[in-house]
């Protein structure tokens, strides 16, 4: 069988389509918004425990990615396989300094949410108290005890279901050292969980 050489075919970023309309139309970037808002305000509720906040986090990316959209360069390799899209790894990007930003904010200036007592169940209301799983719990506060690296390549590895690749890119380190800090995390909470029981 004799080799063919062509032209080498490099994979599109699944999203370009979307991206190119955006950019031609500031108005047809909705439906961008409308494919990540979820995974973005669901990383951002995650990091930030307050819904309100989280809300603030993800009008803040999707806005700064709109004004940055022109700037967006699309880098889809042949590594990355047919279903890459470098915007949602560019987005996740911008959408991490977000909510950094709101973290330090309120680092600065501690607010108490009115939600969070609403939330709280009375020490009284067996039922509201049965229903919070306790394993589920403790296995939540052990990642969100982790140090940060590794805290959001297990959240965005296993919550937001990225690959390495992805993850690799948002959080600008290998992929090796992504499986690392995975590795790494996942064996940490187990060890917390272990000294639990």
């Amino acid at each position: 069988m004799e080799a063919t050489h062509g032209p080498r075919v490099f994979p599109l970023d699944r999203d370009r389509a979307l991206v190119e309309a955006a950019r031609a139309d500031p108005a047809a970037f909705e439906p961008l918004y409308r494919k990540y808002v979820a995974q973005v305000y669901n990383l951002a509720v995650y990091e930030l425990h307050d819904p309100h906040e989280a809300e603030d986090a993800t009008e803040r990316a999707f806005l700064a990615a709109l004004a940055a959209l022109p700037r967006f360069r699309e880098g889809a390799t042949a590594a990355d396989g047919q279903d890459a899209s470098t915007f949602k790894v560019w987005l996740f990007r911008i959408a991490r300094n977000a909510i950094a930003e709101r973290r330090r904010t309120l680092r600065r200036h501690p607010e108490t949410s009115l939600d969070a007592l609403a939330m709280t169940p009375a020490p009284t209301d067996v039922e509201a108290i049965a229903v919070h799983n306790e394993a589920a719990a403790a296995a939540w506060q052990a990642v969100a005890s982790l140090p940060d690296d590794r805290r959001q390549a297990v959240v965005l590895r296993f919550v937001h279901e990225l690959s390495t690749a992805e993850i690799a890119a948002i959080l600008g380190r290998s992929e090796g050292a992504v499986r690392v800090l995975i590795h790494r995390g996942l064996r940490r909470v187990a060890a917390q969980l272990g000294e639990r029981r």
